[in-house]
């Protein structure tokens, strides 16, 4: 292109620019009664070309490599939008543009393509109605129930390991979240222990398609039976925003084959009792070879000032979601995936490179369209350098306070208070081994609200472990490896009770990664986005080895749901709270008591993270003792297990009791 990436900016952000080429019209490729209609936003092409095709990728072309069935001229109108319309239902064909500036001719694929070919070469255009499994139209989640508790899963890693039972032709794709009852040796797998152990929703690690995995290779595989060198990636490299990733597909070269699974799997999990988030990535693309860059070059990215590409993603671009037509595309997908599979939430990655006009924006029409609060939206705020157009607020924790009321956040003020900072591999928390009394007082209040980060617990994803990082296990084995002489699988089994009963015990959406509540291990590998499949999958066996500690969470989870008190949303909790610990509150080293008392009754937490027992007098009253470090159903006995004055809490411990 003749101008500069600046020159492109100052022309984008003029107010002429804006007032002459904002669009608020559809966009994409869609099918009616009348037939099959193309509209492309380009505002500074010279001319745009349909090019439709028979098959998906080129290779499929045989003889005719690249050259299109047909090859079409766009008209030019207003607003910079290119369109045409067809008669016929194209459905199935599919399409690409080619593009021409001044200097220069450009190959895309539609930035609106609802489903593509093998590896995303080429857009696909569907009659989606006639993708809709049985059922489809009529289908929906499950009732909403009082308390939140999402597990995380890549759809890969949930089947793929045979000790899960899944079928063969299904393992490590959508298609597995159709089988209800899967198990090993007799016991639940997948949705059926998910559910056993008190899950309500499923985050799925991101779905749409995505541009590392290589599709073919991955189909190929699966033919010839093979599973060594499986392709893998977590799939925060996007490349078709509005499509599916084919290589959890049964068939990534039919593009409505991936479209149909998808719906099969949302329509699964639902049947099984399962709300669905799905994992959005728009801070970022996979580089700047995309169909947002060639459709209007420079426009959908932040540049710094000397016209470098600003990355605070530190994945080499930042998308600039405060444009206009930018904004549209974000709420335009959202919304999409929303209405056209069924999603129940959506979790924004690095959502404090978005802006907070279209943070509140998303959740306002989703609120509009569904009602309020149906959707769940959330993501991550961690406060990243970024260079946005204008005054613009990020979403991060500095400017929290800006955003919708209910949109939430990765608190990881409590992770870090609880096991240390997930990014200093040998830090240590509360749990395993700091101590440290003002940190885990500081990361239970956070859960509150009224902190100046959050106004209520709904905004609190509490969580400790989730895809990114080491899991709690390999955390809990890397801090325990510098103390060799006391480091033996108990300490460790210790130290997880003790972070699971803190968090799953505080208010907020509690969240986990699968596998957690079973010492699930990487191997200690804390970036393990494109490591091998058999290094991220679950692998069912192993979890069952500490089934004791399944157990103990499951017992956790349900406890929780029946204590009104934790699982309370309001903007008022934070006062039915006291939280102690310290020699200044009187508390031995290492002890923190948290007091929670309303309506509902009065609920005491002994957090020990000594290396001791310590003989310590109860408030005044009965209290009946509802899971300690050993065991986290005294609660469901017939008998109550009662503590007057005096109890002795072990080293490494927690207990929860109630006032009678």
């Amino acid at each position: 292109m003749s101008r500069t990436p600046l020159e492109w900016k100052e022309f984008y952000t003029s107010s002429s620019f804006s007032a002459k080429y904002n669009y608020s019209g559809r966009l994409g490729a869609w099918i009616d009664d009348e037939g099959t209609h193309f509209r492309l936003w380009s505002p500074m092409a010279q001319e745009v070309h349909l090019r439709l095709f028979d098959h998906g990728s080129p290779e499929e072309d045989g003889t005719k490599g690249d050259a299109p069935t047909s090859d079409y001229t766009m008209q030019y109108g207003k607003n910079g939008v290119f369109s045409i319309n067809s008669r016929k239902n194209l459905s199935g064909k599919y399409y690409d543009y080619l593009i021409q500036y001044e200097d220069e001719t450009v190959q895309t694929v539609d930035p609106y393509a609802v489903s593509c070919g093998v590896n995303g070469l080429r857009g696909q255009i569907l009659d989606l109605p006639a993708t809709d499994p049985d059922g489809w139209v009529e289908e929906g989640p499950p009732a909403e129930t009082e308390e939140t508790v999402i597990c995380e899963t890549h759809v890969k890693d949930f089947s793929w390991d045979k000790s899960g039972g899944f079928p063969d032709d299904v393992r490590g794709r959508f298609l597995a979240f159709t089988k209800q009852h899967t198990s090993y040796n007799g016991k639940p797998t997948g949705l059926a222990y998910l559910k056993d152990l008190g899950v309500t929703h499923i985050q799925l690690l991101p779905v749409y398609d995505y541009c590392t995995v290589d599709e073919a290779a991955a189909f190929a595989n699966n033919l010839k039976g093979t599973e060594a060198g499986e392709p893998y990636n977590w799939g925060y490299d996007p490349r078709n925003y509005f499509s599916p990733e084919g290589g959890l597909s049964s068939d990534p070269y039919r593009g409505e084959v991936r479209v149909r699974e998808l719906k099969e799997a949302v329509m699964g999990l639902h049947k099984a009792g399962f709300r669905v988030i799905m994992d959005v990535v728009f801070n970022h693309t996979y580089g700047t070879d995309t169909p947002l860059q060639k459709t209007a070059p420079w426009y959908h990215y932040r540049l710094n000032e000397d016209g470098s590409l600003s990355e605070g993603s530190h994945c080499g671009n930042d998308v600039a979601s405060e444009m206009p037509m930018t904004h549209k595309f974000i709420l335009d997908c959202v919304m999409y995936w929303a209405k056209e599979y069924h999603f129940d939430g959506f979790r924004f990655d690095i959502m404090s490179l978005l802006d907070t006009d279209l943070m509140n924006d998303i959740k306002r029409h989703l609120d509009d369209e569904y009602g309020k609060g149906e959707k769940l939206v959330y993501g991550e705020a961690w406060n990243m350098q970024t260079h946005p157009y204008g005054d613009v607020a990020m979403s991060d924790k500095d400017h929290f306070t800006r955003l919708d009321t209910s949109i939430g956040y990765f608190n990881d003020i409590i992770r870090d208070s609880v096991t240390g900072c997930a990014f200093i591999p040998d830090d240590a928390g509360f749990a395993d081994g700091s101590k440290d009394v003002e940190a885990l007082k500081k990361g239970i209040a956070s859960c509150l609200g009224g902190d100046g980060i959050i106004s209520n617990p709904s905004q609190s994803i509490t969580f400790l472990s989730c895809h990114d990082n080491r899991t709690l296990w390999d955390k809990l084995s890397k801090v325990n490896g510098l103390h060799p002489v006391g480091d033996t699988e108990d300490r460790r089994l210790r130290q997880n009770r003790l972070a699971a009963a803190i968090y799953l015990m505080t208010p907020g959406r509690p969240f986990f990664f699968i596998g957690e509540e079973g010492a699930r291990t990487k191997n200690g590998d804390e970036n393990s986005y494109n490591a091998p499949i058999e290094e991220n999958a679950v692998h069912w066996d192993q979890l069952y080895a500490h089934k004791d500690l399944i157990g103990y969470y499951k017992g956790l989870i349900s406890l929780r749901k029946s204590l009104p008190i934790l699982c309370r949303k309001d903007d008022h909790l934070a006062d039915d709270y006291m939280i102690t610990g310290g020699s200044e509150d009187g508390l031995p080293e290492g002890l923190v008591f948290v007091q929670a008392k309303d309506a509902t009754g009065h609920l005491l937490f002994v957090y020990n993270g000594s290396e001791y027992s310590r003989k310590l007098s109860l408030p005044d009253g009965h209290w009946q003792l509802l899971a300690d470090t050993d065991c986290s159903t005294y609660w469901q006995d017939s008998k109550p297990h009662i503590e007057n004055e005096k109890i002795v809490s072990e080293p490494m411990s927690a207990m929860i009791l109630k006032k009678m």
